[in-house]
C-alpha cells in the first residue's frame, strides 16, 4: 500500500510472510518512530502457528500487516523494542502458547490460576495498598496494586484479564454476520465502533463497496456514541473531583442521546445496527428532523456545564496538573485518542486515514500538549462540540438510496483489516474469510496501550487522585480480555 491521502483498508489473500530478520526490523521501525504500532496477534491453522504485526506511518497512512511462522513455538519479541506490545505479548503468550523471546516483562496476563508476582518498589516507609478487582460500582473488575510512600503513590500496577470471555475463538467458524454481533459486544460501550471495524475488515476481504447512505448513517451512529460517552466521562470525572452537580447535569444529557439514538436506530447503544455490507437499520425523515433539532439544543446544555468546570477553582486545582502522562511517553507506547491527543499525539483515524463518510466530512480534531486530567477533560469537550457540528453536516448530506450491499460468495481465502475511531480511540480489527464463515479475526482496544500510560502517569500523584486520574483515562477492561 502507499501513502495515498485516503489509503483503504489493507486487503488480500493474506499478509506477507516475513523471516525473523524483516520481523525484527519491523520491531526497529517502531523503535525509530518511523512506524506506530497498531496491533500484535497470534493465528494458526493447518500449516501451524503464525504472529502478525500491524503498523502504520505516522501520518496515519499505509496500514499493513506482515507474518511470521513460529516454527519452533516462539518469535523475536517486539516488546523489546516498543513497550506498547508488552502487554499484547503477555496476553498472546496466554492465549496461544508462543512465547516472545526477549520480551521485557513475560509474566502472565490471562492466567489468573498461576502465581503472580507484582513488580518491587524498594524504599523506607513503602506499603501496598491492594484495590479490586471488585469494586464499589457497577464497573468491571480489574486489580490495581498501589506502592505508596504515605499518601504519595510511587508505583501502579493494574491486573486484568477477570473478563476474558474467548470472543475470538467463538467467531472462528462464524458466518460474517453471526461474528458482526460478537464483535460488537467486546466493549459495550464502544459497540458501534466495533462494529464498524469489523464490518470493514470483512468488507476490505471481499472487494464490498458500502451504499453511501449507509456510510453516512454509520457516521451519525459512531457520533452519538462519541457524545454519549464523552458526556458521561466529563460528569464523572468531575464526580471524581468531588463535584457531583456537573455529573448529575451530564448525566442527564447523556440519557437524553441515548434516548435519541433509540428514536433514530432503535436500540439506545445501536447494538448490531452496523453489519457487513452496511447497516441494519435505516433512519426515517422525522427521526432526521428530531435529531438536527435537537442538536443546538444539546451544544447549550452542555455549553453551561463547560464554563461551570472552568470557573470552579475548587475543581480545577484538582484536575490541573494531576495524571500528567509526558508527549515522550505516550508517543514511545503508542497512546492514541484523548488520552494521546491531550499529550501532543496528534493522530484521529477519520481525519488521518480516513474512511467514508469521514472523507467528506473530515472531523476538527483538537490536540494539547499538557497531559494531564484537565488536558484529557478539555479534548472530550472539544470533540463533543465537533461531534455536534458533525452529526449536523451528515444529516445534511444523507442520500436516498440502499442501506446495504450483499457480500459476495467468497470460494477461498481472504483477509482484510481496517481502522476506526471510536470514542476512546482508533479501534482495530482483522478477519481471515475462509469460504462463508471466519477462519479467524482479532479485535484491538485502544485501551491497550491506556492502561501502561495509567500507571506511568499516576506515579508521584496522591492516592485520593486516583480515580480522578483513572476515569480520566476511563481505559476499557473488556476490550483487553477478548
Amino acid at each position: 500500500m502507499t501513502g495515498s491521502p485516503m489509503p483503504p483498508p489493507c486487503s488480500a489473500d493474506a499478509p506477507p510472510m516475513v523471516d525473523a530478520a524483516g520481523w525484527r526490523a519491523a520491531g526497529a521501525a517502531l523503535a525509530s518512530g518511523e512506524r506506530v504500532l497498531v496491533a500484535l496477534w497470534a493465528a494458526r491453522d493447518d500449516a501451524g502457528a503464525r504472529v502478525h504485526l500491524a503498523t502504520r506511518r505516522p501520518n496515519g497512512s499505509d496500514l499493513a500487516v506482515i507474518a511470521l511462522r513460529a516454527e519452533d513455538g516462539s518469535y523475536p519479541s517486539i516488546g523489546r523494542y516498543h513497550p506498547g506490545a508488552i502487554l499484547m505479548e503477555r496476553a498472546l503468550q496466554d492465549a496461544s502458547g508462543l512465547r516472545a523471546e526477549g520480551l521485557p516483562d513475560p509474566r502472565p496476563w490471562l492466567d489468573h490460576e498461576r502465581d503472580f508476582a507484582f513488580l518491587p518498589a524498594e524504599g523506607e516507609g513503602l506499603h501496598r495498598i491492594p484495590v479490586g478487582p471488585i469494586h464499589a460500582g457497577t464497573i468491571e473488575p480489574g486489580h490495581f496494586r498501589f506502592t505508596v510512600n504515605g499518601e504519595t503513590i510511587v508505583r501502579l500496577e493494574a491486573r486484568l484479564g477477570y473478563t476474558h470471555k474467548g470472543t475470538l475463538g467463538l467467531m472462528r467458524g462464524a458466518t460474517p454476520d453471526a461474528a458482526s454481533r460478537l464483535a460488537g459486544r467486546v466493549s459495550g460501550d464502544s459497540t458501534v465502533a466495533y462494529a464498524w471495524a469489523f464490518a470493514r475488515a470483512v468488507e476490505a476481504a471481499l472487494g464490498v463497496v458500502v451504499p453511501k447512505r449507509a456510510s453516512v448513517l454509520r457516521g451519525v451512529m459512531a457520533e452519538l456514541e462519541r457524545l454519549a460517552n464523552h458526556a458521561g466521562d466529563f460528569g464523572a470525572i468531575c464526580n471524581d473531583a468531588g463535584f457531583p452537580l456537573i455529573n448529575a447535569h451530564a448525566g442527564a444529557l447523556r440519557e437524553t442521546i441515548l434516548r435519541q439514538a433509540e428514536a433514530c436506530f432503535g436500540h439506545r447503544l445501536m447494538m448490531d445496527r452496523i453489519v457487513p455490507g452496511g447497516v441494519a437499520a435505516d433512519m426515517a425523515p422525522a427521526s432526521a428532523a428530531s435529531l438536527l433539532a435537537e442538536l443546538p439544543s444539546w451544544r447549550g446544555r452542555f455549553e453551561r456545564l463547560v464554563e461551570l468546570y472552568g470557573k470552579t477553582a475548587s475543581l480545577q486545582d484538582r484536575v490541573v496538573g494531576a495524571g500528567r502522562l509526558a508527549p515522550d511517553l505516550a508517543r514511545r507506547l503508542g497512546c492514541g485518542g484523548y488520552v494521546g491527543r491531550a499529550a501532543g499525539q496528534d493522530f484521529d483515524a477519520r481525519r488521518d486515514a480516513p474512511y467514508p463518510p469521514y472523507d467528506r466530512h473530515a472531523p476538527d480534531v483538537p490536540a494539547l500538549a499538557a497531559g494531564d486530567v484537565d488536558a484529557r477533560v478539555r479534548i472530550r469537550i472539544a470533540e463533543i462540540r465537533a461531534s455536534v457540528a458533525l452529526i449536523g453536516a451528515l444529516l445534511g448530506d444523507l442520500p436516498e438510496g440502499d442501506i446495504r450491499a450483499s457480500l459476495p460468495e467468497n470460494g477461498g481465502e481472504a483477509f482484510g483489516c481496517a481502522l476506526v475511531e471510536g470514542f476512546r480511540g482508533d479501534v482495530f480489527a482483522a478477519v481471515r474469510l475462509r469460504g462463508a464463515v471466519v477462519a479467524d479475526a482479532f479485535l484491538r482496544d485502544p485501551s491497550w496501550f491506556f492502561w501502561p500510560a495509567l500507571e506511568a502517569a499516576i506515579e508521584g500523584n496522591i492516592v485520593a487522585d486516583f480515580p480522578l486520574c483513572n476515569k480520566s483515562f476511563n481505559a476499557a477492561y473488556s476490550g483487553c480480555d477478548l
